[in-house]
């Protein structure tokens, strides 16, 4: 059988979720199941199995439980998005499913967010806005690098030893030509 593409592997709704679910940290499938109750144990598990086989989710470790054998898994950095040659090779019709698949999945996040007992979108920081940026060829490269350089401390979980508090959130960044190519 041949090998799947990469965005075939990750665009998908579950296993999407769960790659989510693994941003900057190590989780067994117990912990995963917490994460994400609201799909079947089965098809959480086969989700998991073609993320596992695709080189997405790799094992870092595993210990015996009750006769069974639970592993935990964290994602492979370099496999977690599609990367420029994968992009390349994506139709129309299949970045406009990936874009729409992310879209949904920050709308469900949002509703979550805003279904919680009590909101505070101050002092939570909760942002959400649009600006227009001026940039030449040559600083989109700059701009990126800096930003990656930037955020970098802050995309895996603490370590265990740090006592401080910590919360998770989720960052979204949507980078997009405006205008026709020759427009500026």
């Amino acid at each position: 059988m041949a090998e799947r593409r990469l965005s075939e592997v990750l665009l998908h709704p579950v296993r999407w979720r769960i790659v989510r679910a693994f941003f900057g940290r190590e989780l067994t499938t117990t912990q995963l199941r917490e994460l994400i109750d609201d799909v079947p144990v089965t098809t959480l598990y086969r989700h998991v199995g073609v993320l596992a086989d695709a080189g997405v989710l790799v094992v870092v470790s595993e210990r015996q439980v009750r006769g069974a054998v639970e592993r935990t898994y964290r994602l492979d950095e370099t496999r977690r998005s599609v990367d420029d040659e994968g992009a390349a090779a994506m139709s129309r019709d299949e970045h406009r499913g990936a874009f729409n698949l992310m879209l949904a999945r920050l709308g469900a996040d949002f509703d979550a967010y805003l279904a919680r007992d009590e909101i505070d979108v101050v002092s939570d920081l909760v942002n959400y806005t649009q600006a227009a940026l001026y940039v030449t060829d040559d600083d989109l490269p700059r701009l990126q690098e800096a930003f990656a350089e930037l955020l970098g401390p802050y995309l895996t979980a603490p370590e265990p030893e740090d006592e401080r508090e910590h919360r998770r959130l989720m960052l979204t960044t949507i980078l997009l030509p405006e205008g026709d190519p020759g427009e500026r």
